[in-house]
């Protein structure tokens, strides 16, 4: 019998204290595209304007190109999931990952040559952009082919962990690099860890194709059942969007000190509440568990908005961390629930999408409400976004309980 088979065989079958060392090895390469992710991003912005001498909003719009491409190819990504399986979608994804830093080495070779340059960091951006969607839906789905669908919801808070693991980890790794060698070394950091992870994950075991059709569930059908969950998803997702952003720059509006404190606590709340609460979503269900996510975010950013010093502050990241962290998990195992596992990936990645946008949104939003009414207002404009993903969630959970009524 084949490998694969076994393994989707043996997935019903795995004792749940081993669940965990089943996930890890498929999460880890979520944890390479986001280490990718942020290795570079610290020095990207600075680099692209005091360097290059390029305008601050076009160095931002070097950094949100990588959004526009991960938003772009999500569907697609899940959707090759489904059609070419999980591990043919995370090499793919590692690839991309591996030729991002080869154009970014290339960037700092052409740093001379202004407009090569420039393209070098564009096709750098597009392609890292492409290749998180294909590393992190193809790992999710791996991780859910090894351990069974009903454990869905561990397998993405897992994937959670990787992410905000290898984005603090990144970060300094690209400053002490940076530094020294530019993005000659960032880049070729990038590249060998992408080469590296692709050898890795190719002498790993698939999982079996899970019986169905995946093309018989259009895409079309899939996001029109999606988009209420991708819009509480987003909606939610601003209240990481502002603080991700703003922290910083709020602190020093304030005259506070310990901004890089406040993100550091939102990242551990976050990973937090997935490491200690692995089966809450199994045990009472998607929507309670988003509903609850989502009263504790609204509840930290109030205090961010109103909080007069900085350990207030300190305490609103702490909370809106907290409450966030498994909105994600609970509102994707509902939305997946009206469709066969056939087409699982295609609705992963189209609900994973709806992030992404949130992501690239929430940034010019909020500060463009900063630059005309102030911080607080923008705080308190957060706060009546994830108040309306409460509103929806709450009818969501409705909706739902009179469908199975009905």
């Amino acid at each position: 019998m084949p490998t694969s088979n076994v393994l989707e065989s043996a997935a019903q079958q795995i004792p749940d204290g081993q669940v965990t060392r089943q996930i890890l090895p498929v999460v880890g390469f979520t944890f390479v595209a986001y280490f990718s992710i942020g290795v570079p991003l610290a020095l990207l912005p600075t680099y692209a304007h005091l360097q290059l001498g390029v305008s601050p909003t076009i160095a931002g719009l070097l950094v949100s190109l990588q959004y526009v491409a991960t938003f772009a190819s999500r569907p697609r990504a899940g959707r090759m999931a489904d059609t070419q399986g999980p591990r043919q979608t995370v090499r793919y994804g590692l690839l991309c990952c591996a030729a991002s830093g080869f154009f970014l080495l290339l960037a700092g070779l052409l740093r001379h040559l202004f407009w090569l340059c420039i393209g070098s960091l564009v096709l750098s951006r597009l392609l890292l952009g492409v290749g998180e969607s294909m590393s992190s839906t193809g790992s999710t789905m791996w991780g859910i082919g090894r351990v069974g669908i009903e454990r869905t919801s561990r397998v993405i808070s897992w994937n959670g962990v990787a992410t905000y693991l290898a984005l603090a980890v990144g970060a300094p790794v690209g400053v002490l690099l940076g530094a020294r060698w530019g993005f000659v070394g960032v880049g070729l950091l990038i590249l060998l860890v992408g080469i590296i992870s692709y050898v890795v994950a190719t002498g790993m075991a698939s999982t079996a194709p899970v019986k169905g059709n995946p093309t018989a569930v259009p895409l079309g059908k899939i996001l029109l059942h999606v988009t209420p969950y991708g819009l509480a998803l987003a909606l939610g997702g601003m209240g990481f969007g502002i603080i991700g952003t703003f922290i910083t720059l709020y602190f020093f509006h304030r005259g506070w000190q310990g901004a890089a404190l406040s993100l550091t606590i939102y990242g551990l709340s976050f990973m937090g509440v997935r490491l200690v609460f692995p089966r809450v979503i199994e045990r009472v269900g998607g929507f309670p568990v988003a509903i609850v996510s989502l009263v504790a975010e609204a509840a930290g950013l109030l205090l961010l908005a109103f909080g007069n010093t900085a350990g207030w502050a300190h305490a609103g990241c702490g909370l809106a961390g907290l409450g966030f962290s498994l909105v994600f998990p609970a509102l994707a195992v509902e939305a997946a629930k009206a469709f066969p596992t056939s087409v699982r990936g295609s609705v992963l990645g189209v609900y994973t999408a709806f992030i992404d946008l949130s992501l690239f949104l929430s940034g010019p939003l909020a500060g463009t409400i900063i630059h005309l009414y102030g911080y607080q207002t923008a705080f308190l404009f957060i706060v009546g976004a994830v108040l309306l993903a409460l509103a929806l969630s709450i009818w969501l959970s409705i909706s739902d309980k009179s469908s199975v009524a009905a």
